[in-house]
C-alpha cells in the first residue's frame, strides 16, 4: 500500500474504527473493529473475534470506496 493511502487511513483511524463498527452492527454481526495499526506496508484493522470471509468484503468496500484512497492500491483482505 502507497505512503498516502497509509497516512490518510491512520489520520482518521478512530473515524474509521466507528464507521466499520456500525456497518458491522448494521448487519447484524457480532464482530466489530477495535484498532488500526500500521506497518510501512500494509493497515491491519484488528477485530474484537475471528472474522469471517463476508466481514472481510465488507471492510475491503469501507477502504476501497474511502475519499482519498487509490482504491487499486488497496489489496484483498486476508486472514492471518
Amino acid at each position: 500500500m502507497s505512503t498516502n493511502n497509509l497516512e490518510v487511513i491512520i489520520s482518521q483511524a478512530n473515524k474509521h474504527i466507528t464507521n466499520i463498527s456500525c456497518l458491522l452492527k448494521d448487519i447484524k454481526s457480532e464482530i466489530l473493529a477495535n484498532f488500526i495499526h500500521s506497518n510501512n506496508k500494509e493497515v491491519i484493522i484488528i477485530t474484537n473475534k475471528a472474522t469471517s470471509i463476508s466481514v472481510l468484503e465488507i471492510i475491503e468496500k469501507y477502504v476501497k470506496d474511502m475519499d482519498n484512497v487509490d482504491s487499486e492500491d488497496i489489496l484483498s483482505p486476508y486472514l492471518p
